[in-house]
């Protein structure tokens, strides 16, 4: 499993990395120490956090939300497989990305909860690329 440094976890959240360490200290999120003593969050506890977050809010008024070229870089919260096709969704701070593919792409792509993944829009689909 997939595991993330603060700074990462707070790039994912959207928030700032002082914020991210606010939450991993108050206990809102697991942290353990890797062996050079950083302190890392398993991406299960990260996805369902930001889907917590992303439901209740950062409490960050002033963080802003922009889409360079339609990327929304984010982890993966959901995936469902089908015989055929699945469904992934990806939490990219405050916004919620579903994407509808062949379960064959998943695969591939190796995707699975806690993974960090961008989704990629264009008109009306949506693309995953791993990070």
């Amino acid at each position: 499993m997939q595991s993330y440094t603060i700074g990462q976890a707070a790039r994912l959240l959207g928030v700032s990395p002082d914020t991210a360490r606010r939450w991993a200290d108050a206990g809102r999120v697991a942290t353990h120490r890797d062996d050079s003593s950083r302190r890392l969050i398993d991406g299960r506890d990260l996805a369902a956090f930001s889907v917590e977050v992303a439901q209740n809010g950062t409490g960050e008024d002033d963080v802003s939300y922009t889409s360079a070229r339609n990327a929304f870089p984010g982890i993966v919260t959901a995936v469902k497989l089908g015989d055929v096709a699945a469904q992934v969704e990806i939490q990219a701070g405050p916004h919620r990305l579903v994407s509808l593919l062949t379960r064959e792409a998943v695969e591939e792509l190796g995707l699975e909860v806690g993974m960090q993944a961008t989704a990629r829009v264009k008109s009306t689909s949506v693309h995953i690329d791993r990070a």
